[in-house]
């Protein structure tokens, strides 16, 4: 069983954890961005793909995020961010988008994000920016 979607826009990473100063006992909230774009993240599997892994069966996970080639850069340097060979070095740190993704898709793609068993996340430029997931069973191969 293979699920392929696109997310559109600029990669996002999980935000960190907040908590409230003026109460020391109060539980950590997450960031309003990241429930926005986690909120995005599931509203597009949803429309793009149908059905969830089957609870205990193994789950493998790709992502590839494209960021925007910056504006700013020489004809020669947009030419090869376009073309792979040069990638981005940037903010968010992998694991933070990682994060979001395995964190958002959580009792929608899969029954528990401990089904995740492998893990592929890739960064490249592109003229469109968005973030391509492909989640398998570890029985199918990519």
């Amino acid at each position: 069983m293979v699920r392929v979607f696109t997310v559109p826009g600029e990669p996002k990473g999980k935000g960190r954890p907040r908590f409230n100063p003026m109460n020391p006992a109060a539980h950590p909230r997450t960031p309003e961005a990241t429930l926005v774009y986690e909120n995005l993240i599931g509203w597009e599997y949803r429309r793009q793909c149908k059905g969830s892994f089957p609870e205990k069966v193994p789950v493998r996970m790709q992502i590839k995020a494209y960021y925007t080639i910056p504006a700013s850069a020489s004809k020669k340097r947009k030419q090869m961010m376009a073309n792979g060979e040069e990638r981005p070095t940037k903010k968010p740190d992998i694991d933070n988008v990682v994060k979001v993704y395995a964190d958002a898709l959580n009792h929608l793609a899969y029954h528990d994000d401990s089904q995740v068993v492998s893990i592929t996340c890739e960064k490249y430029y592109s003229e469109e920016p968005r973030v391509e997931v492909i989640l398998s069973d570890t029985e199918e191969e990519l």
